[in-house]
């Protein structure tokens, strides 16, 4: 059933063109919209990723350290509710040092694993295989793939007994609005098998004052990782965004429990990106909204959860930065 311990399987992903067809059409689509947007998850291509890393070392970024601490503090607990553990699903692994450390609490390093790796971002793959192939026992397999078309595509034989822990840290949940949020939650829902269990890392309402320096940091490294994604346009579809004609712009909107991300144009101006088949025209003061960061409180994440049809087991708070891992079974 399971391969010999320590295989990387190799990355299940789109063609190079079929890649960039889906980017065209998506920046195309979105771009066009009001108000005018681009896809979050295109923020991570190679830089996007390794600036996305260095976010997260910033002292006013701390959902990945609450994060970490939390797995390191209650990782038995998570691992027990979970057993006879089997496979494991991770959407948005980054680096892969939050689920390798889950994964340290394990007792049972001969028993073979089955792990999943799904992301948009071939770099985030391969460093969280990397990381995650040097633990014993573990079956790695990679989905450069959407969370949706990745859950999808994976087969699981009905009759096995084991049990499937799903997991999505770090908050990335915060980036759907609540109609696509509800939809991926019912879609990781309909993979699971009953008594399988399902793992999410929500970062929790606390004050703006905290909330815009998270997302809107002195250094600036939040802005050049939105800054990059029109870099990334210019690179792969042939766009002319000047860099030069935007600022970054972080809103917290209170009625929506949200933090919004904005590149806002500086002059009027006129983009060209030929391969999206798209020349836009921008005035000053527009915007391009890149990205949604949603918070929560406990009892909307469980009420998230429950709307998805799953039923809630435990939940741990990492009070000061106000993160929390919500483990609920299908």
């Amino acid at each position: 059933m399971i391969s010999p311990s320590n295989a990387i399987q190799p990355s299940q992903a789109d063609t190079p063109e079929a890649a960039l067809l889906r980017f065209a059409e998506d920046v195309a689509s979105s771009l066009v919209k009001t108000p005018r947007r681009l896809p979050s998850r295109y923020l991570y291509d190679a830089l996007g990723s390794a600036l996305f890393e260095a976010i997260c070392q910033l002292p006013w970024y701390r959902v990945t350290r609450a994060e970490t601490a939390l797995l390191g503090a209650h990782g038995e607990a998570i691992l027990a509710a979970c057993q006879p553990l089997t496979d494991i699903v991770e959407l948005g692994p980054g680096n892969g040092d939050k689920l390798a450390r889950l994964l340290k609490a394990r007792h049972d390093d001969a028993n073979h694993l089955n792990v999943h790796l799904i992301d948009v971002s071939l770099a985030a793959l391969s460093d969280s295989a990397l990381r995650l192939g040097q633990m014993p026992g573990l079956q790695v397999s990679r989905h450069q793939a959407t969370y949706e078309v990745g859950l999808a595509g994976i087969k699981r034989d009905s009759s096995h007994p084991g049990r499937m822990l799903s997991l999505m840290l770090g908050s990335n949940l915060g980036n759907f609005d609540p109609i696509q949020a509800n939809r991926l939650l019912c879609q990781i829902h309909s993979t699971l098998k009953p008594d399988d269990a399902f793992l999410l890392g929500a970062d929790l309402v606390k004050s703006e004052h905290e909330l815009q320096l998270a997302y809107d940091d002195p250094l600036g490294v939040t802005a050049a990782f939105n800054y990059n994604l029109l870099l990334r346009i210019n690179r792969e579809l042939g766009g002319d965004f000047d860099l030069d004609g935007f600022t970054y712009r972080a809103v917290w909107n209170a009625k929506s429990s949200r933090m919004e991300a904005h590149l806002v144009s500086t002059r009027t101006q006129t983009v060209s990106i030929p391969k999206a088949d798209l020349t836009l025209t921008l005035q000053d003061g527009d915007t391009i909204w890149t990205e949604s960061a949603y918070k929560y409180s406990i009892e909307t994440v469980f009420a998230l959860l429950e709307d998805a049809g799953f039923t809630r087991v435990q939940s741990w708070v990492e009070e000061t930065a106000q993160f929390a891992l919500a483990l609920v079974r299908s």
